[in-house]
């Protein structure tokens, strides 16, 4: 418990730093920080209409956090949330227009499926690179990252493209009738349930589970996973492809949901946005939930805050990157912290 409370007060004072450094910044292009502040939580929390798009932002980085979150636990950085969301968004389109002829129920189903599978498939390659090569995952899900926008500029203007749309490469779409609507009384579509309940489902799998046990094991000491005969090589693919698997199921949520086509409109930073949510909730899948919405405040906040003070859309992200310095600097606060207790017990 007490470890808990001091790991939230360090991720607490980790936001106030890099709110008082974005206030700095914005002093010094002549803005007044407490209106942009003003804006920026009216702009993503403060009406109903500004609610709906932050939960709307909020469903997608709820999965692609899980992505780092589920191999951290086995003490690996994976930063591959994007191109595992691009990768399912492709797979969910195919799957989409092979089951065109399915009831409407059971083509969502496989649209989702085969997005989670793409996207579980996409981070266990980084996975097993790691095991089998020592390839470090940290860089193969970057590179991967690259590889599936690549790929996705390449089918959606060449093999998959729809020639019926001529303004923007835009592929197949999937048939009307496999799309989801949303949810009752909030105006916000079904992603967001699916992330609210992957969220859920991760933490149980992770603290009652004899996977989440032996996958603590593996993330807190490789050598004595090994001596104690814990299957190395399975965990780790498993936990990539489990987080692979959510970071997918975005993409095909973003099918199903908003888009009903891949375009390069799928890779717009949900999976970056989504490392910074799990650095934030320190890998604990119930934290996601809510720093999700507060990260998908913070985006749905920009165009408000362009209007109001002529400021570049990209500002906010600006102060996500702010964010994710200072909460590094408080991890290696905490570690520290952590160090110094556990020598003074030894002394």
């Amino acid at each position: 418990m007490r470890g808990r409370a001091e790991a939230a007060a360090i991720t607490a004072g980790a936001l106030l730093a890099a709110l008082a450094l974005f206030a700095l910044f914005l002093r010094a292009n002549g803005l007044d920080p407490l209106a942009v502040y003003a804006v920026l939580w009216l702009g993503g929390f403060g009406t109903p209409f500004s609610l709906q798009a932050t939960l709307t932002q909020a469903a997608p980085l709820m999965l692609t956090a899980l992505c780092t979150a589920i191999p951290a636990r086995a003490g690996m950085l994976v930063i591959g949330g994007e191109g595992a969301l691009v990768a399912g968004g492709v797979f969910a389109v195919l799957a989409g227009v092979a089951a065109a002829g399915l009831p409407a129920a059971l083509g969502t189903f496989a649209i989702c499926a085969a997005g989670a599978a793409a996207g579980a498939a996409w981070i266990a390659m980084a996975g097993a690179l790691k095991h089998f090569r020592g390839v470090n995952e940290t860089i193969s899900t970057l590179l991967l990252n690259y590889i599936a926008v690549a790929l996705l500029n390449h089918l959606v203007s060449g093999p998959m493209r729809d020639p019926a749309v001529s303004l923007k490469a835009t592929s197949w779409s999937i048939p009307q009738a496999s799309m989801v609507g949303t949810l009752p009384d909030i105006g916000v579509h079904w992603g967001l349930a699916f992330g609210v309940i992957a969220c859920l489902i991760a933490f149980a799998l992770l603290k009652y589970t004899v996977f989440g046990f032996s996958v603590g094991v593996l993330g807190g000491n490789p050598r004595a996973a090994q001596l104690v005969g814990l299957p190395i090589g399975r965990l780790t693919l498993l936990a990539c492809g489990l987080g692979g698997a959510a970071a997918g199921l975005a993409g095909a949520v973003e099918i199903v949901a908003v888009h009903g086509a891949a375009s390069s409109s799928l890779a717009v930073g949900f999976g970056y946005s989504g490392i910074l949510v799990a650095f934030l909730a320190r890998q604990n899948p119930l934290a996601i939930v809510f720093f999700a919405v507060l990260v998908g405040g913070i985006s749905a906040s920009g165009g408000l805050m362009q209007r109001r003070f002529d400021m570049p859309d990209a500002a906010t992200q600006v102060l996500q990157g702010i964010i994710f310095l200072c909460v590094l600097a408080s991890n290696a606060l905490y570690g520290r912290i952590k160090l110094f207790r556990e020598r003074g017990v030894a002394g």
